[in-house]
């Protein structure tokens, strides 16, 4: 059977074995057809031959994008984005692979997308409150006051820049230079937001809580860190000299 669907979900995956076919099965549950496609990093655990096991299961639903290592965040989705573009899904998702994102939450989403007139519609932790599960409270105050930070810099009106859990229309992407998205880690996050509000687009916030891995390891580090808290700085510095 050959399905057709407008949307496809981007997962970036390294060393997600105890989570790929959960999060990927549970994706394919949903009543809105979604494709996703796993963008893998040369995961030494197996990732990717659970994807290529399921990758028979689901011959029309499920792909792949092997790289050959950790090559970072950023430039997985990218990758994602370039090959999504090309086969013509209309609207163009990323996601975690460790649940922290709620499957049940992407025809949310998709709707203020698709309806309700967003060319960008963000699973946010921060619209009403700190929506987050089993986070000790430094990584909440840390990335809490990070959204709080980037808000400041930027002027951006958005309460979860860090969040990568987004839905994008495809005109959003394809006004976007790709290749001069220059951040990572998770400024590449901050960036893409910012980069579509420059550009005039609608960025809806749409409220979801965000639970913390239950299975294999957080990628969360201080360079991380340290990337979005000057990178901030230098979007900003740009976007006053680009005009």
């Amino acid at each position: 059977m050959h399905q057709e669907s407008d949307s496809i979900v981007i997962i970036p995956t390294y060393n997600e074995c105890e989570n790929i076919e959960k999060i990927i099965r549970a994706i394919f549950a949903l009543e809105h057809g979604f494709h996703v496609l796993v963008v893998e990093d040369n995961s030494p655990d197996g990732t990717a031959d659970i994807v290529k096991r399921m990758m028979q299961e689901f011959p029309e639903r499920l792909y792949m994008i092997q790289r050959s290592g950790k090559l970072g965040l950023g430039t997985a989705y990218i990758t994602g984005f370039k090959w999504s573009l090309e086969k013509g899904y209309d609207y163009i998702f990323e996601m975690d692979a460790d649940f922290s994102h709620n499957p049940l939450d992407l025809p949310r989403l998709y709707e203020a997308c698709a309806k309700e007139g967003a060319d960008v519609s963000i699973g946010s932790r921060y619209v009403s409150g700190v929506n987050v599960v089993d986070w000790p409270m430094s990584r909440v105050l840390m990335s809490y006051f990070a959204s709080k930070y980037v808000r400041f810099i930027t002027r951006i009106p958005v309460h979860d820049t860090t969040a990568g859990f987004v839905c994008y229309r495809k005109e959003v992407l394809q006004m976007m230079e790709l290749d001069k998205i220059r951040f990572k880690g998770y400024a590449f996050q901050i960036e893409m937001k910012f980069t579509a509000w420059q550009l005039g687009f609608r960025i809806k916030e749409v409220p979801v809580i965000f639970i913390n891995r239950k299975e294999g390891t957080s990628k969360m580090n201080s360079s991380i860190f340290g990337e979005a808290f000057f990178g901030v700085i230098r979007l900003k510095w740009d976007s006053l000299f680009k005009k």
